[in-house]
């Protein structure tokens, strides 16, 4: 890599406020030997079911492979919305019904409304940010079905747009790179790593344990509810919560078969002229772009950086590979940061499922919840909370996603070999608008 792209961190930019070390945890060395519920899984989901359950009475830990909140909770790009399904209105009345699809989207938008009163009602300081986000459109004619599918969730949901011409897209994007767009002034931002801490200390304080790094190598059910083997240690728990999502490992055969781990790689420039970011992000907005490879970026929370993120076309974390391309892809729409050097680039996997829908629910009496298919800072708490309450039987627990099957392909094993051909497929449609 040429000095511009060489990046001086592999860990997240989040992380130079945020560390996994300085988030609180307990060594395994400390594992009980019996809890009422164990969680697998220090994330976002996890820890909001974490909290649910622990703030209810019952004796709760949460263990995680790795650092509390490791994963994609600390590694993602940090925008919020109401995440609406991958398939939209169409595709979800064609699986559904009409009405099945409907209440889907409404359930969308609620998520994100509690997003929000969660962070407010436990204080918890993670930058967020309601100045809105702007989808690119690449020709006219995605603008006008961008336009199209805005009419429909606006009458459905109420969720507020503007559409934006090629010529006024400056108010939103420094930038000539679109055919206009989509500005949706309900959307947002915040600082991952910040909220996946400040849930972390709200779960301990609500009397939730968490230990990590343990690592979880085998879950077996017995007539009192389940044992589950450490490396070391080994426990009882009266009932177990999945929340592994995009890391689900081999240990978890059912889970790990219904997920696909879509590697995402974000890039952070060093700290620029702030004057320069606003020349690119006026309304300090997010942006995304309506691609296959889904291009995210915006302003860092002191808006002096470029965070710009996208699909990373290896299996394995390779920054000298997706830095690089990533950076290449910023200049085609920011030419005005070419001077711009990267600091940081990582990679995490994004937990994909074969029907783009989110998934809860109870497996051979394992509870789960994950697959939130790219939109996971939205959606995972609150389907953390809502399994959580389906753990302790509150009717308050349902939701829209309960009734929905939780696919896999046969012969698919959990280790998606074919990704980084479909991914650069997808690339070569969006070089040529397809």
């Amino acid at each position: 890599m040429s000095d511009k792209t060489a990046a001086r961190g592999r860990h997240p930019y989040w992380w130079d406020e945020s560390a996994p070390d300085s988030r609180p945890a307990n060594p395994p060395e400390q594992l009980p030997k019996h809890v009422d519920i164990l969680v697998v899984g220090a994330g976002f989901s996890g820890l909001s079911a974490a909290l649910t359950l622990a703030r209810a009475g019952r004796q709760v830990l949460v263990v995680d492979a790795d650092a509390v909140g490791h994963g994609c909770s600390s590694r993602n790009g940090g925008q919020i919305g109401p995440s609406f399904h991958k398939l939209g209105l169409d595709g979800l009345t064609q699986h559904y019904g009409r009405a099945k699809a409907e209440a889907i989207l409404r359930e969308s938008m609620q998520s994100l409304q509690w997003l929000r009163a969660f962070i407010k009602a436990e204080s918890i300081d993670c930058d967020l940010q309601n100045n809105g986000r702007f989808k690119g459109a690449h020709s006219e004619a995605a603008l006008r079905e961008m336009t199209q599918e805005c009419a429909d969730l606006e009458r459905i949901t109420g969720q507020r747009f503007l559409t934006v011409s090629e010529q006024d897209q400056h108010r939103y994007i420094g930038s000539d790179f679109y055919h206009g767009g989509i500005f949706y002034p309900d959307d947002g931002v915040l600082q991952p790593a910040k909220f996946v801490s400040g849930m972390a200390r709200r779960a301990q304080q609500a009397g939730a344990e968490i230990i990590a790094p343990a690592r979880v190598r085998a879950i077996s059910r017995t007539t009192a509810g389940f044992d589950v083997v450490f490396d070391r240690h080994s426990l009882s728990a009266g009932q177990v919560l999945i929340a592994t999502n995009g890391y689900s490992g081999p240990e978890l055969p059912f889970f790990r078969r219904r997920i696909l781990p879509i590697r995402s790689a974000i890039i952070a420039t060093q700290p620029l002229d702030p004057a320069l970011v606003q020349t690119c992000f006026p309304q300090h907005n997010a942006v995304v772009d309506f691609t296959r490879l889904v291009l995210y970026y915006r302003p860092s929370p002191d808006g002096r950086r470029v965070v710009f993120g996208g699909r990373a076309f290896d299996l394995a974390d390779r920054p000298d590979h997706y830095g690089p391309d990533l950076r290449r892809l910023m200049l085609r729409i920011f030419p005005q940061l070419d001077q711009a050097q990267i600091s940081h680039a990582w990679s995490g996997t994004v937990a994909y499922t074969f029907d783009y829908a989110p998934h809860l629910g109870c497996h051979d009496g394992l509870h789960y919840v994950m697959g939130y298919c790219g939109s996971g800072v939205g959606r995972s708490g609150y389907f953390g909370r809502k399994i959580a309450l389906q753990m302790l039987n509150d009717p308050q627990g349902r939701t829209e996603m309960d009734s929905l099957t939780f696919p896999t392909r046969r012969f698919y094993s959990g280790k998606p070999w074919f990704l980084p051909a479909v991914l650069r497929w997808h690339s070569l449609l969006d070089r040529f608008g397809r």
